[in-house]
């Protein structure tokens, strides 16, 4: 009979979360995750399997509880006309809060992509599924948004939108004004 787990994995979790955003899968030590976590490494191996297991949990709970809730308005079965809008300004709060994993981190999605973790094909994946998810969530708040434009012009718009939150979703992490200056050229385009 195996032993009874003494921790709560999605803190764990998320406690791994905040080191691989900060420091990046390849950084990300061992004895620095359990640390962070408070977990043995046997602990880490019997609920993960391994650091790629822990990354790949990290990676999910991103995706759940930071990304997805602020694209859910934007993929309500009806859309509220102002959820576009909601999405940038909410974003551009979350970046200018000082001292936070956003305003100094940017997406772990992002950073993960630029690292030699991306290609790995599971974390591959994952990021491609975000850029879809987030073009195909803009492209609805466009929609909603805008409903005179044709479709040529929405795709457009949700495209040229989708760019501006990975610079500044990426700029975030060296320069956070200029992260906040391209979520304001966002809103920008929304009013026009």
């Amino acid at each position: 009979m195996g032993r009874t787990q003494a921790f709560d994995t999605d803190e764990a979790v998320r406690l791994a979360r905040a080191v691989f955003w900060e420091r990046g899968y390849e950084e990300s030590s061992l004895p620095e995750l359990e640390r962070a976590t408070g977990l043995s490494r046997s602990s880490i191996y019997h609920a993960f399997g391994n650091k790629r297991g822990l990354f790949d949990a990290a990676l999910a709970s991103y995706l759940a509880e930071i990304i997805r809730p602020r694209l859910q308005p934007l993929n309500a079965s009806k859309v509220d006309p102002q959820a576009i809008t909601d999405y940038f300004t909410g974003l551009r709060a979350a970046l200018a809060q000082p001292n936070s994993l956003q305003s100094h981190n940017g997406c772990l999605l992002l950073n993960s992509a630029g690292a030699p973790i991306s290609n790995e094909q599971a974390v591959g994946r994952a990021i491609a599924g975000y850029r879809d998810e987030l073009a195909s969530s803009l492209s609805r708040g466009v929609s909603a948004h805008r409903p005179g434009i044709d479709d040529a012009a929405q795709d457009q718009l949700a495209t040229v939108l989708s760019s501006l939150v990975v610079a500044a979703m990426t700029l975030s992490r060296i320069d956070n004004a200029q992260a906040l200056a391209t979520l304001d050229t966002a809103l920008q385009l929304l009013k026009g």
